[in-house]
């Protein structure tokens, strides 16, 4: 067994979602055959993402009647990741929502905790300097830790580590801060925060198009937004602007995912569109954009947030919506950086749509 012959096994390889062989998307960084054993070193960036999973499975499974032991290393060329910011974070997924009361924080905690549950290291940003619920969204029980030099060391919960303003300041103190204030605590919360090493770093903005989004998008390598709304229009039209201004920063938009989509009668059965109905879906076509996948009006979903117990780790048809919404924003990280990969070989790439269920 040699490079070449493993090389063109490789080849039978393809991209779920880019319609071409890993080979020629230049996903392959290195071979290293010693007699039956062979490393392969992939530039696949979205861990536990299913899609990457299976591309590693199918790695596997070309190779199998040829060697003994495969080794797969998952990394990204340097110039599809930003080294000097939070360097040891993989992936930074923003979490936003033009309006209130949509459903933003219920999404972001349970992404966070769908994607820890997936295997992956996790953070957990609450960013809603104004607003901060995540801590008992989690049912967060112990506050940050210091290190001797005053670094903080941000709690954990469901495998995720926390950092929010909740944490600072009293249970029913408001929070009445100026546009400086609020920079000077996120670049605290970025540079003073002991994250260790993330697959995933998930923030949860506040709603609307603010300091903090303006703060986060000029001091973060964002890796992807994903923008929640419900169907109804008042909520689609806020959600544009949140696309504009993810769109004026060149942020890219991992998809929609529609919050509140319909509420099923346990009496009789019947599926109820008290919102409207698939709002969120032609707002994603519209816009080009990945539809992720929506989230029924469900008792569960509010119940799990209230006692601090993420609906997605439950197998209901919330947290079975909550998982695919998860599994596609990861499968969605991944597109993106395979895509990066891709066009630093010289290629172009096909724009694809996955999230659709």
């Amino acid at each position: 067994m040699d490079e070449d012959t493993v090389m063109r096994r490789l080849e039978t390889v393809t991209d779920p979602d880019l319609d071409a062989d890993i080979v020629e998307l230049g996903l392959v960084n290195a071979v290293e055959c010693e007699g039956t054993a062979v490393r392969i070193s992939l530039a696949l960036g979205a861990p536990y993402a299913p899609h990457e999973s299976a591309i590693a499975r199918r790695v596997r499974e070309a190779l199998a009647d040829i060697a003994d032991d495969v080794e797969l290393q998952a990394r990204l060329p340097p110039a599809v990741r930003d080294p000097e910011v939070l360097p040891e974070v993989r992936n930074i997924i923003c979490v936003a929502s033009g309006k209130g009361g949509v459903g933003k924080s219920t999404v972001a905690v349970n992404l966070a905790a769908g994607l820890a549950a997936l295997g992956a290291e996790v953070g957990l940003f609450d960013a809603d300097i104004y607003g901060p619920n995540v801590p008992r969204m989690v049912a967060a029980g112990s506050a940050p830790e210091a290190t001797p030099d005053q670094r903080i060391i941000p709690p954990e919960q469901f495998g995720m580590k926390l950092m929010s303003m909740a944490f600072l300041v009293g249970e029913d103190d408001p929070v009445i801060w100026r546009g400086p204030m609020v920079h000077q605590l996120l670049t605290q919360f970025i540079d003073d925060v002991e994250w260790g090493s993330l697959d995933y770093l998930v923030l949860d903005l506040p709603p609307g198009t603010g300091d903090t989004q303006l703060t986060v998008l000029q001091s973060l390598p964002v890796t992807g937004a994903v923008v929640v709304t419900t169907p109804q229009a008042v909520a689609l039209d806020d959600a544009t602007k949140g696309l504009r201004m993810f769109a004026r920063h060149e942020t890219p938009v991992l998809g929609i995912v529609e919050n509140m989509s319909g509420f099923t009668c346990p009496d009789c059965g019947e599926t109820h569109q008290i919102f409207d109905a698939d709002g969120g879906r032609t707002l994603a076509a519209h816009h080009e954009l990945p539809y992720l996948g929506a989230i029924p009006l469900d008792p569960a979903v509010r119940a799990g947030g209230d006692t601090g117990a993420p609906v997605v780790l439950d197998d209901g048809d919330a947290g079975t919506a909550m998982k695919l919404v998860t599994e596609n924003v990861a499968n969605m990280v991944g597109v993106l950086h395979r895509r990066a990969v891709r066009r630093a070989q010289g290629h172009t790439t096909a724009d694809v749509e996955t999230g659709d269920d």
